[in-house]
């Protein structure tokens, strides 16, 4: 099928076409983007944290009436304080192991800093952004993390100390991403690191797999999986306990650890709504707002298809019902009806093809200035040709209903006054 007929029509058609295929453009540059917006919060919110997250909970509390800490004397006290809660915690019949925690992944609270191999705040090579947990020798077992090298924490590695000291414990953990990241050779275990710029030198005794650091903003995308790991009780008037439920009594363990705390020490307070949570409901809170972008974009999609679509069809008939004669005189001159079908999908086909390569030019240009004004990363090549293939294939799908009708139209119509 020659392209000049068609052509010579459109040209009748100026501000119909150039509409249908701006239309079409706009649609494919934010489409593409839009899915590829998706696609991202969908992998984040799926994204393993490293721990096992059926049946942990977390409870955070605060005594009332208790010293700050920032004395030895008081660090005693709240120290005596926080063990009795874990020994009455790790009694429940439902619960099978509880560490004292700064936070845990997901939840928005963070201690962060850097990690280093030599001391000192200078810029060199071999330092890293971190962030730090701070546990007891439990900690293995209660997120159910996997060791890949070294050993865990032993008893006798924990110390306790007051909130507000700076002080870094003599042996550390860390994840193996950033193992990697300060040992490219993979031989981390026995090595000396310095934490934020201190002179006081801390031993790696064991690798973690992975392990997700508390924040859930693009500002940690550089160090999701950098984390360290001290063998410290922190005390304060205010503690965090990661307690994980024996298989399937999540429920039971978190009804009873609150009577259980309240026995030991009733001059405390506990939230009713975020004093205990489980590490699910962590979850979704922290990713809420992951979820509500990417059905925002998918309802945004939607409406632009159903509208490009809605255009297509509407200029399409309109376009019709002008040229029932011309269509008639076709007929009577011996063109079939799959050739007057054939005839609007490639007029369609012609539009949408315009209309494409201004779309791909206009997501590039959209996903330059996401990138420069929201941290987003490159468009990837397949995002835009799957978009392609996606709009093309609306177009010719919405244009057969009309083309239809068209091919539909007898020959007797030739004969027919305008």
């Amino acid at each position: 099928m020659s392209v000049h007929p068609i052509i010579a029509a459109l040209r009748k058609h100026k501000a119909g076409t150039i509409l249908i295929a701006a239309q079409i453009a706009l649609t494919l540059a934010i489409v593409c983007n839009a899915v590829f917006i998706i696609g991202q919060r969908i992998e984040r919110v799926h994204r393993p944290t490293g721990i096992e997250e059926n049946d942990l909970f977390l409870i955070q509390q605060q005594w009332v009436g208790a010293p700050s800490g920032d004395d030895p004397a008081g660090a005693e006290k709240l120290d005596a304080k926080l063990r009795e809660d874990l020994a009455a915690l790790a009694a429940l019949p439902d619960v099978a192991a509880v560490t004292p925690i700064n936070s845990l992944p997901l939840l928005n609270s963070s201690w962060n800093g850097a990690v280093a191999l030599k001391p000192g705040h200078g810029d060199f090579d071999g330092k890293a952004r971190t962030t730090y947990y701070f546990a007891d020798e439990r900690l293995m077992a209660t997120l159910g993390l996997k060791l890949v090298a070294g050993r865990a924490f032993d008893a006798g590695d924990v110390q306790h100390r007051a909130f507000r000291d700076q002080s870094v414990a003599p042996v550390a953990m860390l994840t193996k991403a950033l193992a990697d990241k300060l040992f490219p050779d993979g031989q981390a275990v026995g090595k000396v690191v310095y934490f934020d710029g201190g002179s006081t030198p801390s031993t790696i005794v064991g690798v973690v797999e992975r392990l997700q650091v508390p924040g859930t903003g693009s500002w940690t995308n550089s160090f999701t999986w950098y984390s360290s790991i001290q063998p410290v009780r922190l005390n304060a008037n205010f503690s965090r306990y990661a307690v994980r439920a024996k298989p399937g009594r999540l429920a039971a363990a978190m009804r009873a650890a609150v009577p259980a705390l309240y026995k030991v020490d009733p001059m405390r307070v506990i939230d009713d709504k975020d004093g205990v949570r489980s590490f699910a409901e962590i979850r979704q809170s922290a990713y809420r707002a992951d979820v509500g972008m990417a059905a925002l974009m998918g309802a945004i999609c939607l409406v632009l298809i159903a509208v490009t679509a809605a255009g297509i069809v509407g200029l399409t008939s309109f376009w019709v019902g002008q040229r029932r004669k011309q269509i008639g005189v076709r007929r009577a001159l011996g063109a079939r009806k799959v050739d007057i079908l054939r005839y609007f999908q490639a007029e369609n086909l012609l539009i949408a093809g315009a209309g494409t390569v201004l779309g791909i030019a206009l997501a590039i240009g959209l996903n330059l200035l996401l990138m420069k004004y929201f941290e987003m990363e490159h468009l990837p090549v397949p995002y835009v040709l799957a978009g392609v293939a996606v709009v093309l294939a609306l177009g010719q799908a919405a244009v057969y209903g009309p083309a239809r009708r068209a091919s539909n139209v007898p020959p007797v119509e030739a004969t027919r006054s305008v």
